[in-house]
C-alpha cells in the first residue's frame, strides 16, 4: 500500500497475531509475524485462515486509498527481506497502486436459458421450418434423420445466439470498466452461466453499472448477479 511510514493494526491477524507494516520509501507491505512454514490443519481451520486473511486485507482496504491483495500463505523470512522485495518491485508495485486509487473489484454473472431461446428459434428460424416441412412428406422411417438434423441447426442456431448476446452485453459493461477480465464459465445447478467478468471499476461507476445491469435482467430468458465491491484481487 501507499505509506512511508509503520504503522499497527493491532491484533486482527491470523491466531490473533499483531498486523502491521514494513515501510519503504512511500511504499509498505502490511505482515504479521508467523512461523517459517505453510499454514496446515483441516478443512474448516484452513477456511477460517483464508477469511482471516480476507478480514485483515478488507480492513486495510477501508483506510488506505489503495492496496494490492496478495494471495494467502505468502510467507517471507525475515524483515529485511520483505524490504528487498519492495526495493526490487518498487516500480512495478507503485505503477500498481496508482492505478488501483479511487479503484474497486466487482464480479457480474449473466444468466440465459437456452431452453427458452430455443424454442423462440425453434418457432422463427426458416432452416427449421424448412426442415420440418420435409420431414411431414417423407417415410416415417426418416423421421429420426430429420430429426437429427433438426436438433444439429437448433444448436448450432443457439450457439450463434449465445456468442450475440455474449458480444452484445460485454461491449455494454465494458464501458464501465477500468479493467476487465473474462473468468471461467461455472457449472451450477439451476441455470446456466453465459457470462462471467471480474470488473475494474472507479467508485463512482458502481450505480451507472447497476442502472445497466438492472435493465440487462429484464431482458426476457436472462438473469443478472452484481457482487462487491471488493479490493482489487483479480487485477494485482
Amino acid at each position: 500500500m501507499l505509506c512511508p511510514r509503520k504503522t499497527n493494526f493491532g491484533r486482527i491477524g491470523i491466531d490473533n497475531n499483531e498486523v502491521y507494516t514494513i515501510p519503504y520509501r512511500n511504499l509498505s507491505a502490511v505482515v504479521h509475524d508467523c512461523p517459517e512454514e505453510p499454514y496446515k490443519g483441516n478443512d474448516e481451520t484452513v477456511k477460517g485462515y483464508v477469511m482471516k486473511h480476507h478480514d485483515v486485507v478488507d480492513a486495510i482496504w477501508e483506510k488506505f486509498d489503495a492496496i494490492l491483495p496478495m494471495r494467502f500463505d505468502m510467507i517471507v523470512k525475515g524483515e529485511e527481506n520483505v524490504k528487498q522485495w519492495l526495493k526490487a518491485e518498487h516500480e512495478n508495485f507503485e505503477e500498481k497502486l496508482e492505478k488501483f486509487k479511487g479503484k474497486v473489484e466487482v464480479a457480474v454473472q449473466i444468466y440465459w436459458d437456452p431452453k427458452a431461446i430455443g424454442e423462440k428459434i425453434a418457432d422463427t428460424s426458416i432452416q427449421i421450418k424448412k426442415l420440418r416441412d420435409e420431414m411431414q412428406t417423407k417415410p416415417k422411417a426418416m423421421a429420426y434423420y430429420y430429426d437429427m438434423k433438426i436438433q444439429e441447426a437448433l444448436k448450432k442456431d443457439i450457439e450463434t445466439e449465445a456468442d450475440e448476446w455474449f458480444r452484445k452485453f460485454y461491449d455494454r459493461i465494458k464501458t464501465h470498466a477500468e479493467d476487465i477480465r473474462v473468468e471461467k464459465l461455472k457449472k451450477e445447478k439451476d441455470r446456466q452461466m453465459l457470462m462471467n467478468l471480474a470488473l475494474l471499476i472507479d467508485k463512482g461507476t458502481i450505480e451507472p453499472l447497476g442502472t445497466d445491469l438492472a435493465e440487462i435482467r429484464e431482458v426476457k430468458a436472462f438473469d443478472v448477479r452484481f457482487t462487491g465491491p471488493w479490493p482489487p484481487y483479480s487485477f494485482a
